[in-house]
């Protein structure tokens, strides 16, 4: 299992009242529905405030490298991509996780 994480920080001149905003986000929050690869999901606005914070995080679950890759170049994911490089930086980890130590 792989866990995919991304945090993104809005370039200067947006924030969660620009429309570019609210267009990524209503894409990232569907993310997990459209790309079958995912085997969970979850996107959402950060809520401190603190200066090394990010303003949005997604955090998803696939079961190996090849579904990775796949999730990767999906057409949703790719235009929800799209819309988050335009008004923000980001910055990714992709986790190998052990399902025997969650037990």
């Amino acid at each position: 299992m792989i866990r995919h994480i991304a945090l993104f920080k809005f370039k200067p001149g947006y924030d969660w009242e620009h429309p570019r905003v609210a267009a990524a986000e209503a894409l990232a929050v569907r993310i997990g529905a459209e790309v079958p690869e995912l085997l969970e999901w979850r996107a959402g606005r950060n809520v401190t405030d603190r200066p090394v914070a990010y303003d949005y995080a997604i955090v998803g679950l696939v079961p190996d490298e090849e579904a990775l890759g796949r999730y990767l170049v999906h057409p949703f994911h790719q235009r929800s991509a799209d819309l988050w490089k335009e008004i923000s930086t980001w910055v990714i980890a992709d986790l190998v996780e052990d399902p025997a130590a969650a037990a």
